[in-house]
């Protein structure tokens, strides 16, 4: 039986993403031991879950970059879930977020110009899911393996939230309030109980905390 993780970045007022997706307010205290965590944790995947939107904005931004985060995101297989189904070896269009990331983490900012490199194979042959979310994530659990590691975008975080098929969440709390944007748990029926497992503070103020399911 494989473990499902989600692993988000989160705002202290509880939101993963502000009004329109926007998830500028991450980078001001990110820091290379953040990093050097995000990395340890993600390379202990057996696959990475996402939604499609997440998917185009990941095949073109980690292929081209050298953060240490790369080489876990680009060498473990992929595994998306699109209702209408897709190609995921054709680029798709990228949404606010990957222009944030570009702009805060690329000196050549919105003038980047995306290719796809050889690094770029396990993401153009990923595995894609087009039927029922639930039924998916428990026939991916029953199967032997590393855990499932999934990223938002905030609406398929919100989506695998309201299963409560989740095992675990790797949050980063970043210290700062947005007031308004997407809850990860907006869209919840009942309460989930969690139990806080772990936790590590970063040199930028940014605190990762690790919670069980219990039930």
């Amino acid at each position: 039986m494989r473990k499902l993780v989600l692993r988000m970045s989160i705002t202290l007022d509880g939101f993963v993403g502000g009004p329109h997706g926007e998830i500028d307010w991450i980078f001001k205290s990110m820091s290379e031991d953040c990093a050097a965590w995000t990395t340890d944790k993600i390379g202990q995947a057996g696959a990475h879950l996402m939604g499609r939107k997440t998917f185009n904005d990941m095949i073109a931004y980690w292929p081209n970059s050298s953060e240490v985060v790369a080489k876990p995101m680009n060498e473990i297989p992929k595994i998306v879930f699109s209702r209408k189904g897709f190609d995921p070896s054709k680029r798709g269009e990228p949404t606010g977020a990957l222009k944030d990331a570009v702009r805060m983490n690329r000196a050549d900012g919105e003038n980047m110009v995306f290719h796809l490199p050889a690094s770029a194979k396990t993401w153009a042959k990923a595995k894609v899911i087009s039927g029922d979310l639930v039924e998916g994530i428990r026939d991916l659990k029953k199967q032997d393996g590393k855990p499932l590691v999934a990223h938002g975008g905030a609406s398929f975080a919100q989506s695998l939230a309201q299963t409560g098929l989740i095992d675990e969440f790797w949050l980063v709390r970043h210290p700062v309030a947005i007031g308004k944007g997407l809850g990860l748990f907006s869209r919840i029926n009942i309460p989930l109980h969690l139990k806080l497992v772990e936790t590590k503070t970063f040199s930028a103020g940014a605190v990762a905390n690790v919670y069980r399911s219990e039930g």
